[in-house]
């Protein structure tokens, strides 16, 4: 396995932030990452081609299994546990996993890892596209149902927000595509790279914030592999229904890859823009993206493992 320079750098955000949280006050890290995030998205717009969103369109049993396994399986796993930790301690954790259970699918991730296991790449494209617009309603529509105005939430406010921090510069982006479409060929790895310079500042600032507030004061060692075994479940249990429900459903091998590769990642990319829009510099915001990175390493290194595996058996 190779070393994931992202993993490495967003494990390294996250010691900085803990031993220096007051480096944000020398920095316009709320300005930086809020048009940071407008930008993310705007070239996450300029990326979307119709012609190979038109080629994964037709094969309409996988687009819903796996847009039904991200929004409705995801969240129903996640919700088995709330009556028995309502009202506990733990609630809160349990709140930043039904977060994670929330969020759309990764686009770029999914992509390779389909292509290197060798399965249906265009509806891999066109399903993991698709995931990332319906988050952008979907996400706040089910934290609604556990957040209140009490707790800084109105849906209407945050919605707000995503309309011009992320539909907007989405909608732009689409429809720039044809015009920018040899600029972001060109740049494409830059731009990948300023996507991951916005996360690492939104994660910097999260966690410099819960730090300076204790957020994570109770936490102990143990806590942190308890909830490392639990993402760990969550990410098993998707990726073995949805390959049971694939083969139930008749799908050929390159759809049944496809469908359990799309369907049983999270976007860290998402993740890191929802916590930052929907709970802003509170203190809380850390303790939010902790799940999805600990579910975005485990993703990114188990679903390798299992692409080339796929590729060595010739799927």
């Amino acid at each position: 396995m190779k070393i994931n320079g992202f993993v490495v750098s967003l494990l390294a955000t996250i010691l900085v932030a803990y031993l220096f949280p007051q480096l944000g006050d020398y920095l316009p890290l709320k300005t930086i990452t809020d048009i940071g995030i407008g930008f993310i998205f705007f070239f996450y717009g300029l990326k979307l081609s119709v012609s190979e969103l038109k080629l994964g369109m037709s094969n309409y049993k996988l687009h819903i299994l796996i847009q039904l396994t991200t929004f409705l399986l995801f969240p129903a796993l996640v919700l088995i546990a709330y009556p028995f930790l309502k009202d506990t301690t733990a609630e809160e954790y349990w709140l930043a996993f039904f977060f994670l259970a929330a969020l759309p699918s990764t686009v770029s991730s999914s992509v390779v890892m389909v292509s290197l296991a060798k399965g249906n790449i265009p509806a891999a494209i066109f399903n993991a596209s698709l995931s990332g617009i319906i988050g952008v309603i979907i996400t706040p529509f089910w934290l609604g149902f556990f957040l209140d105005a009490s707790e800084g939430f109105t849906f209407t406010d945050v919605f707000l927000k995503l309309l011009y921090q992320i539909i907007i510069p989405l909608t732009l982006g689409f429809l720039l595509h044809r015009t920018l479409r040899v600029f972001v060929n060109r740049y494409k790895s830059k731009l990948g790279l300023f996507d991951k310079c916005i996360i690492v500042l939104i994660v910097y600032s999260s966690f410099s914030t819960s730090f300076t507030a204790n957020i994570f004061s109770n936490l102990s060692f143990l806590s942190l592999l308890l909830l490392f075994a639990c993402v760990l479940a969550l990410f098993y249990i998707i990726y073995g229904a949805t390959g049971l429900i694939a083969n139930w459903l008749h799908f050929n091998k390159e759809d049944t890859i496809t469908a359990r590769f799309c369907g049983s990642k999270k976007s860290l990319v998402h993740g890191s823009v929802m916590a930052k829009i929907i709970f802003g510099n509170s203190a809380g915001a850390g303790l939010f993206l902790l799940p999805i990175m600990l579910f975005h390493i485990t993703q990114l290194i188990l679903v390798s493992i299992f692409a080339e595996r796929y590729a060595k058996r010739g799927n």
